[in-house]
């Protein structure tokens, strides 16, 4: 079995999903969209001040931070 949970930019961005969708659930979250392209997606979480677009791994890190201060 492969240790690297992260093996490119797609894993990371279907985990970046799931911490959205379980953010979303949780109520910790007005909400989430994730714009997809041929390439790449890019993933808005909003916040008190703006809404920029986020690559995978931006998303992942901030989801995981917001789903840990819940303390799940």
């Amino acid at each position: 079995m492969n240790n690297n949970q992260f093996s490119d930019e797609i894993a990371i961005a279907e985990r970046a999903e799931e911490q959205g969708k379980m953010a979303l659930k949780l109520g910790l979250l007005p909400s989430f969209v994730v714009h997809y392209f041929p390439d790449n997606c890019q993933f808005y979480i909003p916040n008190e001040n703006e809404s920029a677009p986020l690559n995978p791994e931006q998303a992942y890190n901030q989801l995981r931070r917001l789903i840990g201060l819940s303390g799940l």
